[in-house]
């Protein structure tokens, strides 16, 4: 189904009002756009170590940031710089001290994304575990201030094609990492913010059975943006790093 082809794709890719944020004790100045660079025309290519091929856009990849006249809603595009534009693009919208994920565009429809349940939590064991309060049923991504420590996040939900309404059930887990320095290849030395994330859902199945479809870390270099350096484990092993970066 076109939900399925969605979903591989999309996983090959690859903002103290709510209880449970991190307080401005638990965080920088910073934020995360000054990582991700989430609010300018910005782009970048990510490039893998051989020449293996680790997705349908082959060993290099592209991601450019598009933000939307509303002031709080940006839209990133992920594919093959070959065949650029490409047809899925992800809905972020910044809410508070939170960036949420609303869900994507691909084959000419809509997938919205909305959550049953959210929990945040302390460190690489995700302990104090405590609910998150609904925004809308949207996902809570990511916290807009950068954390002085680890927040772990946990979100389970329903993914809706909307032009056939087929259900996907899902789950995903992260941890956000505060800023340490970082390197690859091309560039040395860089601030990151490192992603380490885990999606299960039962595309295909439609049975409310999750299983793994990706497990991951992505570091974001501050003024440069998304995949600085990805090391994917599952469901293959590839690695690729941030080569070039541009506004447009």
């Amino acid at each position: 189904m076109r939900a399925a082809r969605t979903l591989g794709r999309m996983l090959l890719v690859v903002g103290a009002l709510l209880a449970g944020t991190p307080t401005a004790s638990a965080a920088t100045a910073e934020t995360y756009a000054d990582y991700s660079m989430a609010g300018t025309r910005s782009a970048g290519q990510f490039w893998s170590e051989d020449a293996n091929m680790h997705d349908a856009a082959g060993w290099r990849n592209q991601w450019t940031w598009e933000p939307q006249s509303s002031g709080v809603d940006s839209r990133i595009a992920w594919g093959d710089p070959a065949t650029w534009p490409p047809d899925v693009s992800e809905r972020f919208i910044s809410s508070g001290e939170w960036v949420l994920l609303d869900g994507w565009s691909d084959n000419g429809t809509y997938y919205r994304q909305r959550v049953d349940s959210e929990m945040i939590g302390n460190g690489l064991d995700c302990t104090n575990r405590r609910p998150l309060p609904s925004d809308s049923d949207r996902q809570h991504y990511v916290p807009w201030q950068v954390p002085t420590s680890i927040v772990c996040l946990i979100a389970e939900g329903t993914i809706t094609e909307e032009s056939t309404g087929t259900v996907i059930h899902f789950r995903h887990e992260q941890l956000w990492f505060p800023p340490a320095p970082c390197s690859n290849p091309y560039h040395s030395n860089q601030p990151c913010l490192k992603q380490y994330e885990r999606w299960l859902d039962d595309n295909g199945h439609y049975d409310g059975v999750l299983r793994e479809k990706l497990r991951r870390d992505q570091f974001i270099a501050k003024g440069k943006g998304m995949a600085f350096h990805i090391s994917q484990y599952a469901p293959t092993k590839w690695t690729a790093h941030g080569r070039y970066y541009w506004r447009w």
